[in-house]
């Protein structure tokens, strides 16, 4: 678990606290040997400045150099030298401000007690700042991992709704270029609806969810098209209930499905055929229902879902994360595909 960065002022405020602890409980042990609190208070401060040096440049070292599996030896000599230093400090400086011959043997005498404390109080530190900065490190990795991972995903769902498009429109071109010479009406009517369909889709390339009511009205424009290239054999059947206008659905995510309905349905045979659409909210999902008839002789829905099935369920991974969000069953010579969508 990663631990959380405090801010700068905090850390100078409980290091100029901890300053003073030591500061304190110095002056007392000093104290409680029968010197004066003049020598105990100096005694005190001049250990404690020293101390804090030291702990200020192990943690400083830290901060910029990690050290390996095999490097920890140097912070031992790290911690040794400047336990070292902070015991020479006290023995050079602190005669200076005081001159009692008394306290000078009790100075030397103390010089070992002091070198361990002081080691152990830089090694402290030293333990604790190879702890925060590993961690520190850890999180700003996770961080970079994160971002790296969004946007992979985000390229990828970008690549899979680019894919979405250029089968359709080549059909959509053919069927115009058919109708231009004997029903040129109905090849500027499907000209202008494929302008409004594809105009829909680039308004939509920056959006990640839109709400049911946004995208069914998008795939109308869909269906009209397919409606004029197939004319009567098509008819479709859209049910919703009232409460899943507002209901948020990844961008796109129904004209695969509907295609997918229509490849199977209408291509191998020359009978009306009805694609129908349902859609209601089932607790905290919104649950979308496409079913198209299908000959299992010629479409073999069981075998193989192409592109269309198989990319929505990709994309419904990348999204939420989860495997279970569709299914499909035949039965009955009807194809039945159900999405879950989230909502919460």
């Amino acid at each position: 678990m990663a631990i959380p960065a405090l801010p700068s002022s905090k850390l100078y405020g409980i290091f100029t606290a901890c300053g003073l602890v030591w500061t304190v409980l110095v002056a007392y042990i000093v104290h409680s040997f029968g010197f004066i609190w003049f020598i105990s208070l100096t005694d005190g401060i001049v250990s404690a400045i020293l101390l804090a040096a030291a702990c200020w440049l192990i943690n400083n070292n830290l901060r910029y150099y990690q050290p390996g599996k095999g490097s920890y030896i140097n912070i031992l000599i790290w911690c040794l030298a400047l336990a070292g230093f902070c015991t020479a400090g006290c023995r050079y400086i602190i005669p200076y401000l005081s001159v009692s011959s008394v306290y000078m043997t009790f100075l030397s005498n103390s010089l070992v007690i002091r070198f361990f404390t002081n080691f152990l109080a830089v090694g402290w530190m030293a333990m604790l700042s190879m702890l925060w900065y590993s961690q520190l490190d850890h999180k700003e990795t996770e961080k970079r991992k994160s971002e790296a991972e969004k946007l992979a995903r985000d390229a990828e769902l970008y690549n899979l709704r680019q894919q979405l498009q250029p089968h359709f429109l080549f059909n959509s071109l053919n069927s115009i270029n058919a109708l231009i010479g004997f029903k040129p009406d109905q090849a500027r009517k499907m000209i202008h609806q494929l302008s409004d369909f594809l105009r829909g889709t680039l308004k939509k390339d920056d959006q990640l969810l839109v709400p049911l009511s946004d995208e069914l009205e998008h795939l109308n424009l869909y269906l009209e098209i397919e409606k004029v290239r197939f004319g009567h054999r098509l008819e479709t059947e859209i049910s919703c209930d009232k409460d899943c206008g507002q209901a948020l659905i990844p961008s796109m995510l129904l004209q695969p499905l509907v295609e997918n309905a229509i490849k199977f349905g209408l291509y191998d045979t020359t009978e009306q055929v009805t694609v129908s659409i349902r859609g209601e909210i089932d607790g905290n999902n919104l649950v979308l229902m496409v079913q198209n008839p299908y000959d299992p002789q010629t479409s073999r829905p069981k075998q193989g879902t192409g592109f269309g099935l198989s990319g929505v369920q990709r994309r419904l991974y990348l999204l939420f994360a989860r495997n279970d969000l569709m299914e499909t069953h035949a039965n009955d010579n009807i194809f039945t595909t159900i999405i879950k969508i989230p909502q919460a």
